[in-house]
Parts: C-alpha cells; structure tokens; sequence
C-alpha cells in the first residue's frame, strides 16, 4: 500500500457510508535533523522492553509469552512538532476584555468540526502570501458558500517538502486581511499544508529587519485581538476528491495548559446511505 493509499479509508456509521481521507503528517526521525522544532523517536522492541516489565511486576522472563514484553516508544518533541492546532495561549498571553487567552485544553470541541472548503493558493507568490481579495476568489472557484463554524483549509503544497531541509520557506500563507476576514464570518479553525500559517518565516523576518514589523506574524498576532486556531503541517490535501462538500475532524491533544496539540485530521464525505 503506498502512503497516498494508505490515506484514503471508509466506515460505516450511523447508516452512512463515509470516506475518511487522513490529511495528517507522519512523525518520523528521518526529518527531525532539520525540523525547526526538532523531535527524536525513541524505538523499544519487545526484548528491549523485557527487564523494564519484569522489574515493574516484579516477575521474570518466563512469566511472558514466548518472554517477550511489549513495544513501546519514548518522543521527545514539542507541541508544534508534526501535524498540530495551535491555541490563542501560543499567539499572545491577552486577550480581549483584559481576559487571559486560552490553551488548548479550553478550546471548545465544536471548533474543531465543521464543514471543510480547500482553497487553492499553491500557485501564489509567497513574498506577497494570499489577502481577503484571494480568499474571497478561491471560494468562489471552490463554488462554497462560507458559513459560520466551516474549517477552512489552505493548500499550499508545501508539504510536498516537509522531507527536505529548508520547508520552511515554501508555501504562500495568509495576510493579516485574510486570516480577519475569515475570522470576521464566523470560522474559528484554518487549517495549512505548511510549516506556518502566516507567510514564510525567511520572508517575514528579511523583511522585518528592514524595518516593516508589522507584518510579522501578523496572521498569529490577529488572534490575540480575535480569538482563533490554526492547524499547521497539514498533508494531503491535494489529494482529496473535491474542495468542498467534507466535514473536517480535527481534535488536537488535551494538554493542560498548553500552546498547541498534537491532531490527527481527517476529511470526511459523505457517500450516502448503506
């Protein structure tokens, strides 16, 4: 089964047959030398595993089957290692109303469901990234009606580069005017196939450093004043059947406090009654 393939699955469900398409990252240590947030997969076999079991039930060997324990894997990373949603806590530490911004762990669960619509900006320049004018245009291309609660995911390809060195400069991201456009009609959760959502960071921080700081991290920044998440490192989306029509299931980590949670995402249709 190739790694395309092995994206795509159906289930039965409340007498609907669905197809489930995995637009999820897969962790592993063959990138983590050049992950800007660097991870490490620790592997324990079976055997490995052994002494640890016995010493923990105080038992030996022979007491497991064919003496062999479990497996199981130690991961070092951070929450905004692989496929991940990112809270309001990791823009800024306000919010609105003098209030303290939420982590992960207080998102309500509804933002994370919802009707999905893929826009299509993996043809625009990333120096510039995409405005509300663009976004308003591939919906239209999309043919999709945005309403309050959709999830809106932004293909920019540059997933196609997560296994090399250097990632992080491709993929157009959202201006400040795109992400508060959405934010402005009701959508709490955008999702990108890229290192970030705003533009990429060589980008933002050349050009910061020629004095222009208002434009970094101007789409993350949008959600200190209005409250949002995002999903970053998506896959997969050019694959998918359509640009609309899905339902979008991403419910990240429950880690207390936290900035960020691990997700998988899955794109949902709807095939009709079993």
């Amino acid at each position: 089964m190739s790694a395309e393939q092995s994206r795509v699955d159906e289930v039965e469900l409340f007498g609907r047959r669905l197809e489930l398409y995995d637009l999820s990252d897969t962790l592993s240590n063959s990138t983590s030398e050049h992950e800007p947030n660097p991870h490490q997969i620790e592997y324990m076999d079976h055997l490995a595993t052994l002494p640890i079991a016995a010493q923990l039930f105080g038992l030996e060997a022979q007491h497991f089957r064919n003496g062999l324990s479990w497996a199981y894997e130690r991961v070092e990373l951070t929450t905004h290692s692989g496929t991940h949603v990112d809270a309001p806590w990791h823009y800024a530490p306000d919010a609105p109303g003098g209030k303290r911004a939420m982590t992960i762990d207080e998102i309500p669960l509804s933002w994370f469901v919802g009707r999905g619509v893929v826009l299509d900006f993996h043809e625009l320049d990333p120096q510039l990234g995409a405005t509300d004018a663009d976004v308003q245009r591939a919906l239209a291309e999309a043919g999709h009606e945005l309403r309050s609660g959709d999830v809106v995911l932004i293909r920019t390809d540059a997933s196609e580069h997560f296994s090399e060195p250097g990632y992080e400069h491709y993929g157009c991201g959202l201006r400040r005017s795109a992400t508060e456009w959405l934010v402005d009609n009701g959508v709490r959760l955008i999702g990108i196939d890229a290192y970030t959502l705003d533009r990429p960071v060589p980008v933002m921080a050349e050009e910061a450093k020629e004095g222009a700081h208002d434009q970094f991290w101007e789409s993350h920044y949008l959600g200190a004043e209005k409250p949002y998440c995002h999903i970053e490192r998506l896959a997969g989306l050019a694959g998918l059947p359509s640009a609309t029509g899905f339902y979008v299931v991403a419910l990240p980590f429950r880690i207390e406090a936290a900035s960020a949670g691990w997700a998988r995402v899955v794109a949902i249709y709807d095939k009709g009654a079993v």
